[in-house]
């Protein structure tokens, strides 16, 4: 089976609270197959900077509620020091989910570069905001 690339993104919530706004986009990109979930995991500090990590499952019901309608093969790829890395930057009284996803739409071109014995040699994302700004000055 080919595998695509694996991405994490790391989504912050000021005030430590999780809203439903992007579920049904996170939705729709795994049921089209575009991503599969391999792994998400919440991060919550609170105004003294206390940090917390939860699964999904142990989220409260309000919270949790707004990932309900996704599949996935949540759990294992995430470690503590990934998650004491995001937890460094987040700032106090928010929270982020850590989502782990392979990019699915891309296996088929992943698997025939291996078979044709290349090697990806360097794979970046570009900043939106670089993409918008190059893109208004190549408009003129």
């Amino acid at each position: 089976m080919d595998v695509g690339p694996v991405e994490y993104v790391v989504i912050a919530f000021p005030g430590n609270h999780f809203r439903g706004e992007i579920e049904p986009e996170l939705r729709r990109l795994v049921e089209s197959g575009t991503v599969r979930i391999l792994d998400l995991t919440f991060i919550k500090k609170d105004a003294e900077g206390l940090v917390s990590y939860q699964e999904l499952e142990a989220l409260g019901p309000d919270e949790a509620s707004v990932f309900d309608n996704i599949d996935g093969e949540v759990g294992g790829l995430l470690s503590e020091q990934d998650l004491e890395l995001v937890a460094r930057e987040l700032a106090p009284d928010s929270a982020a989910a850590l989502i782990v996803w392979e990019d699915t739409w891309a296996a088929p071109i992943a698997g025939a570069i291996r078979r044709a014995g290349g090697l990806l040699v360097e794979h970046e994302r570009i900043p939106g905001p670089v993409v918008a700004q190059a893109l208004a000055a190549a408009a003129g």
